[in-house]
C-alpha cells in the first residue's frame, strides 16, 4: 500500500476517501488473480511478501502454493484453514519432491528464504509465479530475480507480477522536491526513487519492463495499470451505494483490458499498457515452450528407406527393443 503524503495526487479526496480507494484495490487484486490463475497445472510459487494476500487466495482455489518470505509472519498474519502450515526452512531435494507431489485440494507452505536465490527450487519444476506487490520494484536487482523466475518456470509456465510505474516514481520525486530527477527521468534506463523512510525501489515504465522480462527469456503477454478507474470515481460511486463495489471491479477489468491489448497493440511498446495511468503497472508473461529439434541439411530432405518387414522371430531376440515407459 502507498503511503501518501500531504501533497501526494491520491490525498486529494481525504483520508476517508482512501480508505474507500483501497478496499476497491484489494477486491481488484484478487479479481486479477482469479483471472490469471493457469488452468492447467497446480504448482505456485509466491514471491510477493508477507504483506499480500495472493497465496492464501491461490490455495483456496485448489493450487499447491509455495509462499516465500524474507522473515515469519507475525502471529496475528498467520491463517488457519485447510491450506494453511508453519512456515519451514528450504531443505533442497526434500523441498523439491514435495512440490512435484499434487494436490487435489490447496495446500499453502511458508518458506523463509530470498525470493531473489530460488536455489531450492529444481530447474522447471513451477507452472506460475506471483510477484504481486512490488516484489520487482522492492529488489534493486530485478534482473537477478527475473532469472530466477524464468529458471524454476516450467516451459509454458506462466508469471504475474505488479511493479511500481514511473507514475508513482515521479510522484514521490515530486513531493521530495528533486526536480533535477525528474528532468532526466525520461532518459534513465534504470529509475530507483528514494521514499521518505530511507526505502529505496525501482520504478519502471511499460517499456522498461517489457525488456526486463524478455532478457530473461520470458514472453511478455500484455502489460497494462493495476486500475485506470480514478480514486474520485470510485469514491462517489461507493459513497452513493457501497454495494456497488463488484460492479466497479468489473469495469476495471474490462477497462484495463482494453488499455492493455493483445500483443503488438498499445502505445508503441509491443504490450499495450499505457503509463500515463495507474501507480502500479500489472503484467502477464510465460516461459517459451519447448521446441523439438528440427533436423537441417541435405540428408533432411532425402525421403527415408523403409525396411522390409521382419518376419516373426519364434524366441523374439531379433524383435526391436520396446520404447522406455513415462512413470507416473
Amino acid at each position: 500500500m502507498v503511503a501518501a503524503s500531504a501533497t501526494s495526487p491520491l490525498t486529494v479526496l481525504g483520508s476517508g476517501s482512501l480508505t474507500t480507494y483501497w478496499r476497491f484495490q484489494r477486491a481488484v487484486v484478487a479479481a486479477q488473480l482469479q483471472a490469471w490463475l493457469p488452468p492447467r497445472g497446480r504448482i505456485l510459487v509466491d514471491i510477493s511478501g508477507p504483506q499480500s494476500s495472493v497465496a492464501s487466495q491461490a490455495a483456496a482455489a485448489g493450487y499447491a502454493v509455495l509462499q516465500v518470505m524474507p522473515r515469519l509472519p507475525a502471529a496475528a498474519d498467520r491463517r488457519a484453514g485447510p491450506w494453511a502450515a508453519r512456515p519451514q526452512t528450504p531443505r533442497g531435494p526434500a523441498t523439491r519432491s514435495m512440490h512435484r507431489r499434487r494436490a487435489s485440494s490447496g495446500r499453502l507452505v511458508r518458506v523463509v528464504a530470498d525470493y531473489a536465490n530460488l536455489a531450492f527450487l529444481a530447474d522447471g519444476s513451477v507452472d506460475g509465479v506471483i510477484a504481486d506487490d512490488g516484489a520487482l520494484s522492492r529488489h534493486l536487482m530485478a534482473e537477478d530475480v527475473a532469472a530466477e523466475i524464468t529458471r524454476v518456470l516450467r516451459p509454458g509456465g506462466q508469471l504475474l507480477a505488479c511493479v511500481d510505474s514511473l507514475v508513482l516514481g515521479m510522484s514521490i520525486l515530486a513531493e521530495q522536491h528533486h526536480w533535477a530527477e525528474l528532468t532526466d527521468l525520461p532518459q534513465a534506463e534504470v529509475v530507483l526513487v528514494p521514499w521518505p523512510d530511507g526505502r529505496i525501489t525501482r520504478c519502471f515504465g511499460p517499456e522498461q519492463l517489457v525488456d526486463l522480462l524478455t532478457e530473461a527469456g520470458l514472453e511478455v503477454s500484455w502489460i497494462r495499470p493495476r486500475t485506470v478507474l480514478s480514486p474520485s470515481m470510485v469514491d462517489h460511486v461507493l459513497r452513493r451505494d457501497p454495494s456497488a463495489i463488484m460492479r466497479l471491479v468489473r469495469a476495471e477489468l474490462a477497462a484495463g483490458a482494453e488499455d492493455a491489448g493483445p500483443a503488438g497493440a498499445g502505445n508503441g511498446t509491443g504490450n499495450g499498457g499505457n503509463e500515463s495511468f495507474g501507480i502500479y503497472l500489472l503484467a502477464a508473461a510465460r516461459k517459451p515452450a519447448a521446441r523439438n529439434p528440427v533436423a537441417r541439411g541435405p540428408a533432411a530432405r532425402k525421403p527415408v528407406a523403409r525396411r522390409p518387414a521382419a518376419r516373426p522371430s519364434m524366441s523374439g531376440a531379433d524383435g526391436p527393443a520396446a520404447a522406455p515407459q513415462a512413470v507416473g
